[in-house]
Formats: structure tokens, C-alpha cells, sequence
């Protein structure tokens, strides 16, 4: 499909490409995750930076002319015990007996355990005190 050109325009309107003459919006782009979207027009302030370049002192560190009990100090958490998980299969070996029974004494709630999606994880502790408390004595 051609166009006319019509003898009263001049010609340097046909010479610009149609991305320039086009109102319509520019639609934007979806942004992948932990990306920012890209600006068309203006750019974004850039925050001032931190640390002695940007006038505030270091993270940790007291600023210049105050004393250094003005600092709060950061207490950090006590470390956890380490606690391992074992699978639903994992236990039924080390108890000899057979999955369906631990999954029996999961759901009885004799035995404590954890759902991890579709499937249980027993911490470890839990299985020695399960043993400990099912003990009998044969007299």
C-alpha cells in the first residue's frame, strides 16, 4: 500500500521515520526479579553515599568528636545447636520397623516431626527420646 504524497506538504514530513511522529505510549517491559525497570526520561537520585566519603561515619564506628561509649555495641545472638533431620525411611532403618509404622507413630503423635511439602523430616533427638521412653522392662 502506497502513499500519496500530496504537492502541499513539504516533502521532509515523509523523510521522518514513524517512531518519531507516533503519540502512542511506550509500553514498558517486564523487569526481572532483583532488577530495577529501566527510566525512559528522567534518571533517579542516586542516594549519598555512606561511610566517611559521604560525611557519615562507618557503620561500627563512632563518629569524629564523640566519645566511644556513644556507640552502641551489637550483641549478637548465641549460636544454635546444630539439630540434623532424618528421613521418614532413615528412621524406620535405625528403629528396624517399617515406614508405615513411622508414619503411624507421626501421625499418632508419639513421634515428633516436621513436613518439609509432601514429606516428614524426624529431628534426631526425637527419635533417641522416642527409644529412651519406649523401653520396657521384662521382669
Amino acid at each position: 500500500m502506497s502513499r500519496l504524497r500530496d504537492p502541499r506538504v513539504p516533502t521532509e514530513e515523509f523523510d521522518v521515520p514513524l517512531t518519531h511522529r507516533s503519540p502512542a505510549p511506550v509500553q514498558a517491559r517486564p523487569v526481572a526479579y532483583g532488577q530495577r525497570p529501566a527510566t525512559r526520561f528522567a534518571a533517579q537520585p542516586v542516594p549519598a553515599a555512606r561511610g566517611p566519603v559521604g560525611g557519615h561515619p562507618a557503620p561500627g564506628r563512632p563518629a569524629p568528636g564523640h566519645p566511644m561509649g556513644a556507640v552502641p555495641s551489637i550483641q549478637r545472638p548465641a549460636p544454635r545447636p546444630t539439630v540434623s533431620f532424618l528421613t521418614v525411611t532413615e528412621v524406620a532403618a535405625i528403629m528396624r520397623v517399617s515406614k508405615m509404622t513411622v508414619y503411624r507413630l507421626v501421625h499418632g503423635g508419639e513421634l515428633a516431626a516436621v513436613r518439609v511439602g509432601r514429606s516428614f523430616r524426624v529431628p534426631e533427638p526425637a527419635v533417641r527420646d522416642y527409644l529412651t521412653g519406649a523401653r520396657t522392662d521384662v521382669a
